[in-house]
């Protein structure tokens, strides 16, 4: 099987200078914690959530992520990747670890850990901190290092397939059924941030169209004109980037310019429709690698700024801890109680089935060595999660009658910013209606009213720190354009990513039935499931953008719950992979996330199914809906006419039967994936799996972002011993 590099898999000796690193770092994240926990009833600086984020994921990636990657996983550097062994330029190829790390982080860093943790403020910060940075150390980011080992191993095949083969025929098809059905769900809500985010904001639509001729131009450059040179490539990505930004601003001020790039919801709907067939199809190269890394540098540069004027600004978080919607279940961003709903509409950022699609996408056919799976996979995540952190504090900063009108759905509000103000004041938030109006001018936006997504939350509460320290009120509009475009980066690179994904999936599905479809380099298969991929998230988009009652408002719970239920179908799949493999005795690093994620999703949804409260259950507010319209009744809540309260009743029975489609899947997947497992323990803690043979590796490359020592060492070897070939020949 080959040993790995000389060096790899040595941990660093123990100076005390080291130790005394670690200590201070423990430290530091000790007190955070304490302050963050135990402050009651008094403002607390959002800095203690930054700093005990970083000491933790300092801690986490340190060892623990260490631990998988080395005693778990037993990763092999002299074992040669998909990437180097297929090699056909398209979409397997061998890809630099820094590139990779941003094209992988761009593609699962989407809307979610911006739009999750924003609603789930309305409970107060501390469940969601908690969650978000625990969860992701003992779960998300061990789920995406795990799942991409696994699939690397396998020539890159995705969860679905990897289920089927690995568990057996019908937890297999469960498996292949839930994850297509579930990442529908997923790419339908993220591109619905972007049409939020966006919509009648000629600024913001202006910026982010020109990110693709931007990538279009840095992937040409990079292959044709100067190869391999990615910092100078990035460089010039970079400061187009900010002229487009700069630039939105002078077309938001013209009015032919303005007209020109104002588009309505419905308009954007089919434009992103058109963009993902498009993205899907194109090689990786062109578009997607060169967009993802433009959109890294993007977002890890906004993210740093982000904690450095939080630091420097010492801004105080307006929310408690804890407010009464946390308990009480009757809170007007979304309905539902602490447990379980904050760990489903906080997915992204602390633990996301997502991600186990692109970890088995593509992502494990572009790696070089077997090492980088732990920066890649679990530092990616980590990544993630600060973003979460980040976006956390965005929202618990404002004002919180701000927060408030701008996350409740246009219906509740009432009308303009008396409605909305006097709505919000009955909450117990006061605010004036010349709070409102005047948020708005200072971003040079119409209205702040009921912009729901998350996104515009985000992007005003980012403009408010940013210039508290850099340009001061003058900057705000800047600054708060400046997020908004970050954030529909974040999430277009998902949706290419995705649908990437999901035809790659299609693909393999559709490959146990007619055999040229596995092959995902053709064209006629490339063309048609790529097409049914973005039929299928474009109807999920259409009736978003056009419910009633608020499309993220409807669809981000199913939306949570789907990506948990997905989670818990790669956790077991990992488990089963570990237990098969001979190493049970590390299965618990898999399992322990797969049982609480079990217990907390099929919590959320039974509710989602069987309660009788209209503002829970989805069933419930169908019967509500159906009701009104048999007794004659014109309109209800949100919907004002009768054909919107028949939307409501056909989008409330399409997500409720979605709900239990994916539950009672989950728990087919979780039964046979069991029964795996006692098969494997009986025959002695090991099975055959569908891992490739061992191929020795011709190709060398570092571990992590920066080489170490050793690795600086086996470069020179390397280059002495190809210098001296040279010449002897």
């Amino acid at each position: 099987m080959g040993t790995v590099h000389k060096g790899a898999n040595e941990p660093p000796r123990w100076t005390p200078v080291r130790v005394l690193v670690w200590v201070a770092v423990a430290l530091v994240g000790a007190v955070a914690w304490a302050v963050i926990a135990l402050s009651r009833g008094e403002e607390i600086s959002a800095a203690w959530l930054i700093f005990a984020a970083l000491a933790s994921y300092a801690i986490g990636y340190r060892f623990y992520a260490r631990f998988i990657s080395y005693r778990v996983l037993r990763v092999d550097d002299t074992r040669a990747t998909p990437a180097e062994r297929v090699n056909n330029g398209a979409d397997f190829h061998p890809t630099d670890r820094r590139v990779l790390y941003g094209h992988h982080f761009a593609a699962i860093a989407g809307a979610g850990p911006l739009v999750g943790p924003v609603l789930a403020a309305q409970m107060g910060y501390l469940p969601g901190t908690v969650w978000i940075i625990l969860g992701v150390i003992f779960a998300g980011a061990v789920q995406d290092m795990v799942v991409l080992f696994f699939s690397m191993r396998r020539n890159g095949k995705s969860l679905g397939q990897m289920a089927r083969e690995e568990i057996g025929p019908v937890g297999g098809v469960a498996a292949l059924v839930a994850v297509l059905a579930i990442m529908v769900i997923l790419l339908a809500v993220l591109a619905m941030v972007v049409v939020n985010a966006l919509a009648d904001s000629p600024w913001g639509a202006f910026s982010l169209i020109m990110t693709i001729p931007i990538a279009l131009f840095m992937g040409f450059y990079l292959r044709y004109v100067r190869p391999g040179r990615v910092m100078e490539t990035s460089g010039i990505g970079v400061v187009l980037l900010l002229a487009a930004i700069v630039g939105g601003g002078w077309v938001a001020a013209d009015p032919v310019l303005a007209e020109l790039f104002h588009f309505s919801h419905n308009e954007l709907t089919f434009g992103l429709i058109v963009y993902g067939f498009i993205a899907s199809v194109l090689p990786v190269w062109m578009l997607l690698a060169p967009r993802d890394y433009l959109s890294t540098f993007m977002k890890i540069g906004v993210v740093v700024l982000l904690a450095i004027s939080i630091i420097v600004a010492m801004p105080s978080l307006q929310l408690p801890a804890f407010t009464d919607f946390a308990f009480n279940g009757e809170g007007p961003v979304f309905a539902g109680s602490l447990f379980p709903f904050v760990f489903i509409t906080i997915a992204c950022g602390a633990l996301s089935g997502f991600h186990a699609l692109i970890a088995s996408g593509t992502t494990p056919k572009l790696i070089e060595k077997e090492s980088q799976v732990r920066m890649i996979g679990y530092g990616s995540m980590l990544t993630e999660s600060f973003v979460a952190v980040m976006a956390l504090v965005a929202a618990c900063v404002i004002d919180p009658g701000v927060y408030f009108a701008m996350n409740m759905p246009a219906g509740a509000l009432g009308e303009g910013v008396q409605g909305a103000a006097a709505t919000v004041s009955q909450l117990g938030f006061t605010v004036t209606p010349e709070t409102l109006q005047a948020t708005a001018d200072a971003i040079g936006e119409d209205s702040v009213i009921a912009r729901t997504g998350g996104a515009p939350t985000f992007a005003l509460g980012a403009a408010q720190i940013f210039s508290a320290v850099f340009g001061g009120q003058a900057m705000m509009a800047f600054w708060y354009h400046f997020a908004v475009m970050f954030e529909a980066l974040f999430i277009l690179t998902t949706v290419d990513a995705g649908t990437r994904v999901g035809r790659f999936m299609l693909q393999d599905t559709l490959g146990n039935v007619y055999k040229p479809m596995r092959d995902v380099s053709w064209k006629p298969g490339l063309y048609l499931t790529s097409a049914l991929v973005v039929a299928g998230w474009g109807y999920f988009l259409w009736a978003g953008v056009n419910d009633p009652l608020g499309g993220i408002n409807q669809l981000f719970p199913l939306f949570g719950i789907a990506n948990q239920l997905l989670a818990a179908v790669a956790l077991a799949v990992c488990t089963t992979l570990l237990i098969k493999s001979g190493r049970a005795k590390y299965a618990w690093v898999t399992l322990v996330p797969l049982v609480w994620d079990v217990v907390v999703t099929l919590t959320a949804s039974y509710q989602k199914i069987f309660s009788a409260d209209p503002k829970i259950g989805f069933f419930a507010q169908r019967a509500q809906y159906s009701e009104a319209l048999a007794n004659g009744e014109t309109s209800l809540g949100s919907a004002a006419t009768v054909d919107q309260m028949r939307q409501v009743v056909v989008n409330t029975t399409v997500d409720g039967v979605l709900s239990a489609l994916f539950a009672l899947l989950i728990i087919v997947i979780l039964v046979d994936a069991a029964r795996v497992w006692i098969k494997a323990l009986r025959a002695g803690g090991q099975l055959p799996t569908t891992e490739e043979p061992y191929v020795q590796s011709k190709l060398w490359a570092p571990s992590g972002l920066v080489p170490t020592a050793a690795e600086r060492q086996i470069a020179r070897e390397r280059a002495a011993a190809g210098a001296a070939d040279t010449e002897g020949r």
